[in-house]
Protein backbone atom coordinates (compact mmCIF):
# COMPACT_ATOMS: atom_id res chain seq x y z
CA UNK A 1 0.00 0.00 0.00
CA UNK A 2 1.34 3.38 -1.42
CA UNK A 3 1.15 6.19 1.94
CA UNK A 4 1.91 9.46 2.57
CA UNK A 5 2.59 11.66 5.85
CA UNK A 6 0.74 14.50 6.49
CA UNK A 7 0.56 17.16 9.25
CA UNK A 8 -2.72 18.67 10.74
CA UNK A 9 -1.51 20.76 13.17
CA UNK A 10 -3.37 23.81 11.59
CA UNK A 11 -5.87 24.68 8.93
CA UNK A 12 -5.01 24.39 5.51
CA UNK A 13 -4.85 27.31 2.97
CA UNK A 14 -7.31 26.09 0.11
CA UNK A 15 -6.06 27.26 -3.36
CA UNK A 16 -8.78 25.90 -4.79
CA UNK A 17 -11.88 23.27 -4.47
CA UNK A 18 -14.78 22.26 -6.69
CA UNK A 19 -16.16 19.70 -9.03
CA UNK A 20 -13.51 18.06 -11.21
CA UNK A 21 -14.83 16.78 -14.69
CA UNK A 22 -12.28 14.68 -17.18
CA UNK A 23 -12.05 12.15 -19.32
CA UNK A 24 -13.80 14.18 -22.22
CA UNK A 25 -11.44 16.00 -24.24
CA UNK A 26 -9.03 13.09 -23.39
CA UNK A 27 -8.55 9.24 -21.70
CA UNK A 28 -5.51 10.50 -20.29
CA UNK A 29 -3.79 13.23 -17.72
CA UNK A 30 -0.37 13.03 -16.31
CA UNK A 31 0.53 16.33 -14.11
CA UNK A 32 1.91 17.68 -10.76
CA UNK A 33 1.30 20.76 -8.31
CA UNK A 34 4.59 21.14 -7.34
CA UNK A 35 3.29 22.82 -3.93
CA UNK A 36 -0.19 21.96 -3.14
CA UNK A 37 -1.96 18.54 -1.86
CA UNK A 38 -4.61 17.03 -3.80
CA UNK A 39 -7.69 15.88 -2.28
CA UNK A 40 -10.17 13.52 -4.61
CA UNK A 41 -13.55 11.96 -3.58
CA UNK A 42 -14.10 9.65 -7.12
CA UNK A 43 -17.71 8.80 -8.47
CA UNK A 44 -16.35 6.77 -11.17
CA UNK A 45 -13.35 3.92 -11.75
CA UNK A 46 -10.29 5.15 -13.56
CA UNK A 47 -6.62 3.98 -12.89
CA UNK A 48 -4.45 6.50 -11.02
CA UNK A 49 -0.85 5.67 -10.73
CA UNK A 50 1.35 7.92 -8.42
CA UNK A 51 4.99 8.36 -8.90
CA UNK A 52 4.74 5.07 -10.75
CA UNK A 53 2.55 3.13 -7.91
CA UNK A 54 -0.49 1.90 -9.50
CA UNK A 55 -3.76 2.14 -7.90
CA UNK A 56 -7.50 1.40 -9.00
CA UNK A 57 -9.84 4.37 -8.69
CA UNK A 58 -13.46 3.18 -7.78
CA UNK A 59 -16.55 5.12 -6.59
CA UNK A 60 -16.43 5.86 -3.14
CA UNK A 61 -12.61 6.06 -2.46
CA UNK A 62 -10.67 8.89 -1.77
CA UNK A 63 -7.15 10.13 -2.61
CA UNK A 64 -4.60 12.13 -0.77
CA UNK A 65 -1.72 12.72 -2.78
CA UNK A 66 1.55 15.31 -1.72
CA UNK A 67 3.34 18.22 -3.44
CA UNK A 68 4.94 17.64 -6.23
CA UNK A 69 4.27 13.78 -7.20
CA UNK A 70 3.67 13.12 -10.28
CA UNK A 71 0.18 11.60 -11.17
CA UNK A 72 -1.58 9.75 -14.24
CA UNK A 73 -5.17 9.53 -15.05
CA UNK A 74 -6.76 7.26 -17.36
CA UNK A 75 -10.36 7.45 -17.52
CA UNK A 76 -12.86 4.92 -19.28
CA UNK A 77 -15.19 8.13 -19.99
CA UNK A 78 -16.49 10.87 -18.26
CA UNK A 79 -15.67 10.91 -14.88
CA UNK A 80 -16.62 13.29 -11.96
CA UNK A 81 -15.00 14.09 -8.76
CA UNK A 82 -15.02 16.19 -5.73
CA UNK A 83 -11.49 18.23 -5.44
CA UNK A 84 -9.56 20.44 -2.92
CA UNK A 85 -6.13 21.26 -3.72
CA UNK A 86 -4.17 22.67 -0.46
CA UNK A 87 -1.23 24.16 1.08
CA UNK A 88 -0.20 22.34 4.64
CA UNK A 89 1.86 23.46 6.91
CA UNK A 90 4.26 20.91 8.94
CA UNK A 91 2.53 21.10 11.91
CA UNK A 92 1.54 19.44 14.27
CA UNK A 93 2.71 15.07 14.24
CA UNK A 94 3.07 13.53 11.41
CA UNK A 95 0.01 11.10 10.34
CA UNK A 96 0.94 8.54 7.77
CA UNK A 97 -2.44 8.10 5.47
CA UNK A 98 -2.82 5.96 2.65
CA UNK A 99 -2.44 7.43 -0.79
CA UNK A 100 -6.01 5.79 -1.83
CA UNK A 101 -8.64 4.40 0.40
CA UNK A 102 -12.08 3.58 0.76
CA UNK A 103 -14.27 6.19 2.55
CA UNK A 104 -16.74 3.32 3.33
CA UNK A 105 -19.03 4.60 5.98
CA UNK A 106 -17.75 8.19 6.11
CA UNK A 107 -18.53 8.74 2.12
CA UNK A 108 -21.89 10.93 3.07
CA UNK A 109 -20.02 12.65 5.84
CA UNK A 110 -16.70 13.59 3.19
CA UNK A 111 -19.18 14.29 0.79
CA UNK A 112 -21.10 16.53 2.03
CA UNK A 113 -18.07 18.77 3.84
CA UNK A 114 -16.41 18.73 0.38
CA UNK A 115 -19.79 19.83 -1.08
CA UNK A 116 -19.91 22.51 1.46
CA UNK A 117 -16.35 23.76 0.75
CA UNK A 118 -17.10 24.10 -2.82
CA UNK A 119 -20.32 26.17 -1.68
CA UNK A 120 -18.79 28.16 0.80
CA UNK A 121 -15.43 29.16 -1.00
CA UNK A 122 -16.84 32.43 -3.29
CA UNK A 123 -18.05 34.07 -0.03
CA UNK A 124 -16.59 32.41 3.25
CA UNK A 125 -13.21 30.62 2.67
CA UNK A 126 -12.86 30.87 5.98
CA UNK A 127 -15.14 28.31 6.14
CA UNK A 128 -14.14 26.58 3.50
CA UNK A 129 -10.90 26.01 4.86
CA UNK A 130 -12.73 24.35 7.82
CA UNK A 131 -14.59 21.93 5.98
CA UNK A 132 -11.68 20.90 4.33
CA UNK A 133 -9.72 20.85 7.91
CA UNK A 134 -12.78 18.39 8.96
CA UNK A 135 -12.19 16.28 6.13
CA UNK A 136 -8.95 16.01 6.05
CA UNK A 137 -9.15 14.66 9.59
CA UNK A 138 -11.61 12.29 8.40
CA UNK A 139 -9.31 10.84 5.82
CA UNK A 140 -6.49 10.83 8.03
CA UNK A 141 -8.52 7.91 10.14
CA UNK A 142 -10.41 5.99 7.79
CA UNK A 143 -7.26 3.47 8.28
CA UNK A 144 -4.86 3.08 11.32
CA UNK A 145 -1.68 4.43 11.14
CA UNK A 146 1.47 1.99 10.21
CA UNK A 147 2.92 0.58 13.75
CA UNK A 148 0.19 2.75 15.48
CA UNK A 149 -3.41 0.93 15.66
CA UNK A 150 -6.38 2.67 16.26
CA UNK A 151 -8.70 1.78 19.40
CA UNK A 152 -11.21 -1.12 18.72
CA UNK A 153 -14.69 0.62 17.38
CA UNK A 154 -16.02 -0.58 20.48
CA UNK A 155 -13.76 1.72 22.60
CA UNK A 156 -14.36 4.66 20.64
CA UNK A 157 -18.30 3.87 20.86
CA UNK A 158 -18.21 3.78 24.56
CA UNK A 159 -15.81 6.95 24.61
CA UNK A 160 -18.42 8.87 23.26
CA UNK A 161 -21.28 7.60 24.79
CA UNK A 162 -18.92 8.20 28.31
CA UNK A 163 -18.68 11.82 27.06
CA UNK A 164 -22.43 12.49 26.37
CA UNK A 165 -23.30 10.74 29.29
CA UNK A 166 -20.97 12.53 32.46
CA UNK A 167 -23.46 14.00 34.30
CA UNK A 168 -25.68 10.78 34.72
CA UNK A 169 -24.96 7.39 37.03
CA UNK A 170 -22.41 5.66 34.84
CA UNK A 171 -21.88 1.79 34.72
CA UNK A 172 -19.28 -0.08 33.16
CA UNK A 173 -22.18 -2.42 31.84
CA UNK A 174 -24.58 0.01 30.72
CA UNK A 175 -21.04 1.37 28.69
CA UNK A 176 -20.74 -1.88 27.45
CA UNK A 177 -24.16 -2.21 26.41
CA UNK A 178 -23.93 0.83 24.39
CA UNK A 179 -20.82 -0.05 22.59
CA UNK A 180 -22.56 -3.83 21.62
CA UNK A 181 -20.12 -5.73 23.63
CA UNK A 182 -19.65 -7.53 27.18
CA UNK A 183 -18.75 -6.24 30.42
CA UNK A 184 -15.31 -8.34 30.26
CA UNK A 185 -14.62 -7.71 26.76
CA UNK A 186 -14.94 -4.00 27.14
CA UNK A 187 -12.55 -4.13 30.29
CA UNK A 188 -9.98 -5.73 28.95
CA UNK A 189 -10.15 -3.70 25.44
CA UNK A 190 -10.25 -0.62 27.96
CA UNK A 191 -7.26 -1.88 29.67
CA UNK A 192 -5.48 -2.83 26.08
CA UNK A 193 -6.23 0.79 24.74
CA UNK A 194 -5.57 3.20 27.73
CA UNK A 195 -3.57 0.98 30.45
CA UNK A 196 -6.38 1.06 32.81
CA UNK A 197 -9.86 0.22 33.87
CA UNK A 198 -13.79 1.84 32.43
CA UNK A 199 -14.13 3.05 36.05
CA UNK A 200 -10.55 4.84 35.61
CA UNK A 201 -11.37 6.30 32.76
CA UNK A 202 -14.89 7.59 33.45
CA UNK A 203 -13.23 9.44 36.36
CA UNK A 204 -10.49 10.80 34.53
CA UNK A 205 -13.09 12.49 31.96
CA UNK A 206 -15.14 13.83 34.43
CA UNK A 207 -12.67 15.44 37.06
CA UNK A 208 -10.59 16.76 33.65
CA UNK A 209 -13.98 18.43 32.71
CA UNK A 210 -14.52 19.73 36.31
CA UNK A 211 -10.83 20.92 36.30
CA UNK A 212 -11.89 23.29 32.89
CA UNK A 213 -15.45 24.16 34.60
CA UNK A 214 -13.79 25.71 37.38
CA UNK A 215 -10.93 27.64 36.07
CA UNK A 216 -12.88 28.84 32.78
CA UNK A 217 -16.44 29.33 33.92
CA UNK A 218 -18.67 31.17 36.62
CA UNK A 219 -20.53 28.02 37.01
CA UNK A 220 -20.84 27.40 40.59
CA UNK A 221 -19.16 24.91 42.41
CA UNK A 222 -22.46 22.91 42.44
CA UNK A 223 -23.70 23.13 39.70
CA UNK A 224 -20.11 21.99 38.16
CA UNK A 225 -20.45 19.06 40.57
CA UNK A 226 -24.40 18.19 39.48
CA UNK A 227 -22.48 18.62 35.68
CA UNK A 228 -19.99 16.08 35.58
CA UNK A 229 -21.97 13.17 37.76
CA UNK A 230 -20.54 13.73 41.41
CA UNK A 231 -23.62 16.09 42.52
CA UNK A 232 -22.70 15.15 46.37
CA UNK A 233 -20.26 18.15 47.36
CA UNK A 234 -18.36 16.04 49.60
CA UNK A 235 -17.42 13.17 47.38
CA UNK A 236 -16.46 16.10 44.81
CA UNK A 237 -14.42 17.97 47.59
CA UNK A 238 -12.66 14.64 47.64
CA UNK A 239 -12.22 13.78 44.16
CA UNK A 240 -10.73 17.01 43.45
CA UNK A 241 -8.20 16.84 46.32
CA UNK A 242 -6.88 13.40 45.22
CA UNK A 243 -7.38 13.68 41.82
CA UNK A 244 -6.49 17.38 40.95
CA UNK A 245 -4.28 18.24 43.98
CA UNK A 246 -6.73 20.90 45.50
CA UNK A 247 -9.94 21.26 46.41
CA UNK A 248 -12.40 23.26 44.21
CA UNK A 249 -12.37 26.40 46.01
CA UNK A 250 -8.85 26.33 45.45
CA UNK A 251 -8.40 25.01 42.31
CA UNK A 252 -10.61 28.13 40.73
CA UNK A 253 -8.77 30.66 42.81
CA UNK A 254 -5.86 32.20 40.92
CA UNK A 255 -7.67 31.89 37.51
CA UNK A 256 -9.27 35.44 37.93
CA UNK A 257 -13.23 33.50 37.59
CA UNK A 258 -15.64 34.86 40.24
CA UNK A 259 -18.60 32.35 40.37
CA UNK A 260 -21.97 33.21 39.60
CA UNK A 261 -24.39 32.45 42.78
CA UNK A 262 -25.44 28.79 43.23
Amino acid sequence: MQETSIHLGEPPVVANAGVGVHGVASRTDVFRLPELWQLHLYQYEAELTVDGTPHLIRPGRVSLVPPGATVRYRYQGRSEHLYAHVRIAATGTPRTVPVLQDAGAELPLLAGLLLQAVASAPGEPERTRAEIWAALWRVAHLAPATGRPGPHPAVTAAMAYIEGHLAAPLTVPAVARSAGVSHNHLTRLFRATTGGTVVAYIRRRRLDRARHLLRASTLSIPAVAASVGIPDLQAFNKACRRELGGSPRALRGGTGVTAEPA
